[in-house]
Protein backbone atom coordinates (compact mmCIF):
# COMPACT_ATOMS: atom_id res chain seq x y z
CA UNK A 1 0.00 0.00 0.00
CA UNK A 2 1.15 3.33 -0.90
CA UNK A 3 2.56 5.47 2.40
CA UNK A 4 0.51 8.31 3.28
CA UNK A 5 3.72 10.73 2.56
CA UNK A 6 3.48 9.44 -1.03
CA UNK A 7 -0.35 9.71 -1.73
CA UNK A 8 -0.06 13.24 0.06
CA UNK A 9 2.96 14.64 -2.15
CA UNK A 10 1.24 13.10 -5.37
CA UNK A 11 -1.76 15.33 -4.31
CA UNK A 12 0.55 18.27 -3.97
CA UNK A 13 2.42 17.87 -7.20
CA UNK A 14 -0.61 16.98 -9.41
CA UNK A 15 -2.30 20.16 -7.96
CA UNK A 16 1.13 22.43 -7.85
CA UNK A 17 0.19 23.21 -4.46
CA UNK A 18 3.56 23.99 -2.91
CA UNK A 19 6.89 24.84 -4.82
CA UNK A 20 9.11 21.67 -4.26
CA UNK A 21 11.27 22.09 -1.28
CA UNK A 22 8.96 25.56 -0.53
CA UNK A 23 7.98 27.16 2.80
CA UNK A 24 4.30 26.55 3.73
CA UNK A 25 2.90 27.45 6.96
CA UNK A 26 0.45 24.88 8.81
CA UNK A 27 -2.39 26.25 10.42
CA UNK A 28 -2.17 24.11 13.44
CA UNK A 29 -5.13 23.78 16.30
CA UNK A 30 -2.99 20.64 18.16
CA UNK A 31 -5.54 18.12 16.56
CA UNK A 32 -4.54 14.66 14.49
CA UNK A 33 -5.13 16.45 11.01
CA UNK A 34 -3.66 19.64 11.16
CA UNK A 35 -0.09 18.15 13.27
CA UNK A 36 -0.30 15.11 10.53
CA UNK A 37 -0.30 17.93 7.96
CA UNK A 38 2.84 19.81 9.82
CA UNK A 39 4.92 16.21 10.56
CA UNK A 40 3.87 14.98 6.54
CA UNK A 41 4.70 18.06 5.12
CA UNK A 42 8.06 18.25 6.87
CA UNK A 43 8.75 14.68 6.00
CA UNK A 44 8.43 15.30 2.42
CA UNK A 45 11.39 18.14 2.74
CA UNK A 46 9.32 21.48 2.55
CA UNK A 47 10.12 24.45 4.68
CA UNK A 48 7.16 24.02 7.48
CA UNK A 49 6.16 26.52 9.69
CA UNK A 50 3.04 26.88 11.70
CA UNK A 51 0.69 28.82 13.57
CA UNK A 52 -1.81 28.78 15.90
CA UNK A 53 -4.89 30.70 16.56
CA UNK A 54 -6.09 31.10 20.22
CA UNK A 55 -9.76 31.67 19.94
CA UNK A 56 -9.88 31.65 24.21
CA UNK A 57 -13.43 30.21 23.57
CA UNK A 58 -12.87 27.22 25.69
CA UNK A 59 -11.14 27.93 28.76
CA UNK A 60 -8.00 26.13 30.36
CA UNK A 61 -8.74 23.89 27.56
CA UNK A 62 -7.74 26.12 24.56
CA UNK A 63 -4.61 28.07 26.57
CA UNK A 64 -3.97 24.12 26.68
CA UNK A 65 -3.95 23.83 22.94
CA UNK A 66 -1.93 26.70 22.18
CA UNK A 67 0.94 25.19 24.66
CA UNK A 68 0.16 22.00 23.31
CA UNK A 69 1.06 23.62 19.61
CA UNK A 70 4.05 25.77 20.36
CA UNK A 71 5.73 23.44 22.75
CA UNK A 72 5.59 20.74 19.88
CA UNK A 73 5.72 22.49 16.81
CA UNK A 74 6.90 25.73 17.38
CA UNK A 75 3.83 27.46 16.58
CA UNK A 76 3.27 30.94 16.56
CA UNK A 77 0.41 31.69 18.74
CA UNK A 78 -2.25 34.23 17.90
CA UNK A 79 -5.10 35.83 20.46
CA UNK A 80 -8.02 36.85 19.02
CA UNK A 81 -11.22 37.84 20.30
CA UNK A 82 -13.99 35.41 19.58
CA UNK A 83 -16.06 35.38 17.21
CA UNK A 84 -20.24 34.38 16.72
CA UNK A 85 -20.43 31.49 14.25
CA UNK A 86 -18.60 28.51 13.29
CA UNK A 87 -17.99 30.16 9.50
CA UNK A 88 -16.60 33.89 10.81
CA UNK A 89 -14.22 32.01 13.53
CA UNK A 90 -13.15 30.08 10.30
CA UNK A 91 -12.47 33.27 8.01
CA UNK A 92 -11.15 35.13 11.17
CA UNK A 93 -8.06 32.33 11.16
CA UNK A 94 -7.77 33.25 7.98
CA UNK A 95 -7.58 36.84 8.35
CA UNK A 96 -5.09 36.61 11.18
CA UNK A 97 -2.83 34.14 9.78
CA UNK A 98 -2.32 36.72 6.01
CA UNK A 99 0.86 37.94 4.94
CA UNK A 100 2.90 35.05 5.94
CA UNK A 101 2.95 33.06 2.64
CA UNK A 102 1.65 30.20 1.55
CA UNK A 103 -0.46 28.60 4.41
CA UNK A 104 -1.66 24.97 4.85
CA UNK A 105 -4.88 23.23 6.40
CA UNK A 106 -5.48 20.14 7.71
CA UNK A 107 -8.94 19.32 5.97
CA UNK A 108 -9.50 16.06 4.61
CA UNK A 109 -11.58 13.87 2.71
CA UNK A 110 -13.62 13.52 5.72
CA UNK A 111 -14.23 16.50 5.73
CA UNK A 112 -15.27 17.04 2.28
CA UNK A 113 -17.70 14.72 2.86
CA UNK A 114 -19.27 16.70 5.76
CA UNK A 115 -18.96 19.67 4.23
CA UNK A 116 -20.95 18.47 0.79
CA UNK A 117 -23.74 17.04 3.05
CA UNK A 118 -24.22 20.31 4.73
CA UNK A 119 -24.27 22.36 1.78
CA UNK A 120 -26.68 19.81 0.02
CA UNK A 121 -28.97 20.36 2.51
CA UNK A 122 -28.67 24.03 3.84
CA UNK A 123 -27.99 25.51 -0.16
CA UNK A 124 -29.36 22.96 -2.43
CA UNK A 125 -25.31 22.93 -3.77
CA UNK A 126 -22.99 20.19 -3.48
CA UNK A 127 -20.02 22.57 -3.55
CA UNK A 128 -16.88 20.54 -1.97
CA UNK A 129 -13.82 22.66 -0.03
CA UNK A 130 -11.65 23.97 -3.04
CA UNK A 131 -7.42 22.68 -2.85
CA UNK A 132 -6.54 25.87 -3.07
CA UNK A 133 -8.04 29.19 -1.58
CA UNK A 134 -7.44 32.41 -3.74
CA UNK A 135 -5.76 33.69 -0.73
CA UNK A 136 -2.96 31.28 -0.71
CA UNK A 137 -4.48 28.67 1.31
CA UNK A 138 -3.57 25.23 0.47
CA UNK A 139 -5.36 21.55 1.55
CA UNK A 140 -3.11 19.00 1.09
CA UNK A 141 -4.61 16.69 2.83
CA UNK A 142 -8.03 16.74 0.92
CA UNK A 143 -7.32 12.97 -0.22
CA UNK A 144 -6.76 11.32 2.95
CA UNK A 145 -9.19 10.25 5.60
CA UNK A 146 -9.44 11.24 8.94
CA UNK A 147 -8.94 7.82 10.77
CA UNK A 148 -6.04 7.89 8.24
CA UNK A 149 -4.38 10.74 10.09
CA UNK A 150 -4.97 9.78 13.13
CA UNK A 151 -3.30 6.65 12.38
CA UNK A 152 -0.61 8.55 11.40
CA UNK A 153 -0.05 10.37 14.97
CA UNK A 154 0.13 6.70 16.23
CA UNK A 155 2.68 5.29 14.31
CA UNK A 156 4.79 8.57 14.77
CA UNK A 157 4.03 8.97 18.32
CA UNK A 158 3.10 12.60 18.17
CA UNK A 159 0.72 13.50 20.78
CA UNK A 160 -2.44 15.34 19.67
CA UNK A 161 -5.45 17.37 21.91
CA UNK A 162 -8.89 16.58 21.21
CA UNK A 163 -11.34 19.48 21.29
CA UNK A 164 -14.19 17.73 23.01
CA UNK A 165 -16.97 21.13 21.48
CA UNK A 166 -16.63 19.67 18.22
CA UNK A 167 -19.82 17.48 18.52
CA UNK A 168 -21.77 20.46 19.87
CA UNK A 169 -21.47 21.96 16.33
CA UNK A 170 -23.47 21.55 13.16
CA UNK A 171 -20.40 19.83 11.77
CA UNK A 172 -20.83 17.38 14.96
CA UNK A 173 -24.52 16.77 14.45
CA UNK A 174 -23.47 15.91 11.09
CA UNK A 175 -20.33 14.06 12.12
CA UNK A 176 -21.88 12.03 14.69
CA UNK A 177 -25.26 11.45 14.14
CA UNK A 178 -26.41 11.92 10.43
CA UNK A 179 -23.08 10.71 8.39
CA UNK A 180 -23.98 7.08 10.59
CA UNK A 181 -27.25 6.70 9.87
CA UNK A 182 -26.87 7.47 5.98
CA UNK A 183 -24.25 4.38 6.00
CA UNK A 184 -26.88 2.15 7.69
CA UNK A 185 -28.97 3.51 4.95
CA UNK A 186 -26.47 2.54 1.72
CA UNK A 187 -22.13 1.91 2.29
CA UNK A 188 -21.61 4.04 -0.48
CA UNK A 189 -22.50 6.78 1.40
CA UNK A 190 -18.88 8.73 1.91
CA UNK A 191 -17.90 7.95 -1.98
CA UNK A 192 -21.10 8.98 -3.75
CA UNK A 193 -20.56 12.65 -1.48
CA UNK A 194 -17.17 12.57 -2.62
CA UNK A 195 -18.51 12.58 -6.24
CA UNK A 196 -20.34 15.07 -6.16
CA UNK A 197 -17.69 17.46 -4.59
CA UNK A 198 -15.52 16.58 -7.79
CA UNK A 199 -18.41 17.65 -10.19
CA UNK A 200 -17.98 20.32 -12.01
CA UNK A 201 -19.95 23.39 -10.96
CA UNK A 202 -23.47 23.32 -12.25
CA UNK A 203 -25.01 26.60 -14.14
CA UNK A 204 -27.27 29.80 -12.23
CA UNK A 205 -30.47 27.77 -12.42
CA UNK A 206 -32.33 30.82 -14.80
CA UNK A 207 -29.21 30.18 -17.43
CA UNK A 208 -29.75 26.77 -17.26
CA UNK A 209 -33.70 26.25 -17.95
CA UNK A 210 -32.98 29.23 -20.47
CA UNK A 211 -30.67 26.64 -22.03
CA UNK A 212 -32.73 23.96 -21.78
CA UNK A 213 -35.93 25.42 -23.06
CA UNK A 214 -33.51 26.23 -26.09
CA UNK A 215 -32.63 22.77 -26.41
CA UNK A 216 -35.96 21.41 -25.88
CA UNK A 217 -37.42 23.65 -28.76
CA UNK A 218 -38.93 21.97 -32.12
CA UNK A 219 -38.09 25.11 -33.61
CA UNK A 220 -35.64 25.07 -36.82
CA UNK A 221 -34.08 27.74 -35.01
CA UNK A 222 -34.34 29.55 -31.65
CA UNK A 223 -31.64 32.31 -29.24
CA UNK A 224 -31.99 32.92 -25.94
CA UNK A 225 -30.37 35.70 -24.16
CA UNK A 226 -28.02 34.42 -21.57
CA UNK A 227 -27.58 37.98 -19.91
CA UNK A 228 -24.15 39.82 -19.87
CA UNK A 229 -24.10 40.61 -23.27
CA UNK A 230 -24.43 36.86 -24.60
CA UNK A 231 -26.94 35.35 -26.88
CA UNK A 232 -27.09 31.09 -27.13
CA UNK A 233 -28.57 30.63 -30.72
CA UNK A 234 -29.82 27.02 -31.93
CA UNK A 235 -30.25 26.48 -35.91
CA UNK A 236 -31.10 22.79 -36.08
CA UNK A 237 -28.09 20.41 -34.64
CA UNK A 238 -25.83 23.54 -34.19
CA UNK A 239 -26.03 25.68 -30.73
CA UNK A 240 -23.78 28.55 -30.44
CA UNK A 241 -22.80 31.44 -27.96
CA UNK A 242 -22.78 34.99 -29.39
CA UNK A 243 -20.88 38.27 -27.97
CA UNK A 244 -19.23 39.41 -25.66
CA UNK A 245 -17.87 36.68 -22.66
CA UNK A 246 -17.37 38.35 -19.11
CA UNK A 247 -14.86 35.88 -17.35
CA UNK A 248 -13.60 38.24 -13.70
CA UNK A 249 -11.69 41.13 -14.81
CA UNK A 250 -12.12 40.22 -18.46
CA UNK A 251 -14.44 40.73 -21.48
CA UNK A 252 -13.28 38.20 -24.53
CA UNK A 253 -14.46 38.80 -27.86
CA UNK A 254 -13.95 36.35 -31.45
CA UNK A 255 -15.95 36.14 -34.89
CA UNK A 256 -15.25 32.48 -34.05
CA UNK A 257 -18.02 29.94 -32.90
CA UNK A 258 -15.48 27.06 -32.19
CA UNK A 259 -14.26 28.11 -28.93
CA UNK A 260 -14.72 27.22 -25.18
CA UNK A 261 -13.20 29.59 -22.39
CA UNK A 262 -12.26 27.45 -19.25
CA UNK A 263 -9.80 27.69 -16.13
CA UNK A 264 -6.13 26.10 -16.87
CA UNK A 265 -5.97 22.13 -15.90
CA UNK A 266 -3.10 20.38 -15.21
CA UNK A 267 -0.76 19.81 -17.94
CA UNK A 268 -2.41 22.60 -20.13
CA UNK A 269 0.01 23.54 -23.16
CA UNK A 270 -0.35 26.13 -25.65
CA UNK A 271 -1.05 24.58 -28.96
CA UNK A 272 2.11 24.32 -31.09
CA UNK A 273 4.62 24.95 -28.28
CA UNK A 274 5.80 22.80 -25.61
CA UNK A 275 5.12 25.08 -22.35
CA UNK A 276 2.83 24.57 -19.83
CA UNK A 277 0.25 26.95 -19.35
CA UNK A 278 1.07 27.21 -16.28
CA UNK A 279 4.73 28.09 -16.69
CA UNK A 280 3.33 30.95 -19.13
CA UNK A 281 1.82 31.93 -16.12
CA UNK A 282 5.26 32.40 -14.10
CA UNK A 283 6.90 33.49 -16.77
CA UNK A 284 4.47 36.61 -17.06
CA UNK A 285 4.81 36.98 -12.95
CA UNK A 286 1.29 36.48 -12.28
CA UNK A 287 0.74 35.68 -8.82
CA UNK A 288 0.06 32.49 -7.54
CA UNK A 289 -3.41 33.36 -5.87
CA UNK A 290 -4.60 34.51 -9.75
CA UNK A 291 -3.25 31.90 -11.57
CA UNK A 292 -6.23 29.22 -11.42
CA UNK A 293 -8.50 32.05 -12.17
CA UNK A 294 -6.95 32.85 -15.04
CA UNK A 295 -8.93 32.19 -18.30
CA UNK A 296 -7.74 30.05 -21.35
CA UNK A 297 -9.30 29.93 -24.63
CA UNK A 298 -9.75 26.37 -25.81
CA UNK A 299 -10.90 24.91 -29.40
CA UNK A 300 -11.61 21.17 -29.74
CA UNK A 301 -9.61 20.25 -26.52
CA UNK A 302 -6.50 22.23 -27.56
CA UNK A 303 -5.26 26.08 -25.97
CA UNK A 304 -5.44 28.29 -28.23
CA UNK A 305 -4.69 31.52 -25.90
CA UNK A 306 -3.90 32.74 -22.93
CA UNK A 307 -5.45 36.58 -22.70
CA UNK A 308 -3.15 38.70 -22.15
CA UNK A 309 -0.27 36.40 -21.67
CA UNK A 310 0.32 33.97 -25.07
CA UNK A 311 -1.54 33.04 -28.27
CA UNK A 312 -0.82 29.74 -30.12
CA UNK A 313 0.87 30.19 -33.63
CA UNK A 314 -1.88 31.27 -36.23
CA UNK A 315 -4.18 32.44 -33.30
CA UNK A 316 -2.82 35.95 -33.25
CA UNK A 317 -6.17 38.31 -33.06
CA UNK A 318 -8.37 35.42 -33.13
CA UNK A 319 -9.78 36.15 -29.81
CA UNK A 320 -9.95 40.61 -28.21
CA UNK A 321 -9.14 40.95 -24.54
CA UNK A 322 -10.22 43.69 -22.32
CA UNK A 323 -9.13 43.37 -19.00
CA UNK A 324 -10.65 46.19 -16.30
CA UNK A 325 -7.95 48.31 -14.71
Amino acid sequence: MQRLTERIEATVRAHDLIPRGGRVVCMVSGGADSTCLWHALAELGYDVGAVHVHHGLRGTDADEDARHCRALMGAEVIEVEPAPTEAALRELRYAVTAGRGLRATGHTASDQVETVLYRLVSSGNAKGIRLRRADDVVRPLLEVTRQETAAYCREHDLPVREDASNATTARGLIRHEILPLLRRLHPGTDANLLALAAERPRLPRALEASLVELLGSRDGSKAADLGGGVRAVREYDVLRLEGTLQWGPWSLTSDRDDLEVRARRPGDRLAGRRKKVQDLLVDAKVPRSRRDDWPVVVRAGEVVAVPGIAEAPGWEGAVVVREAP
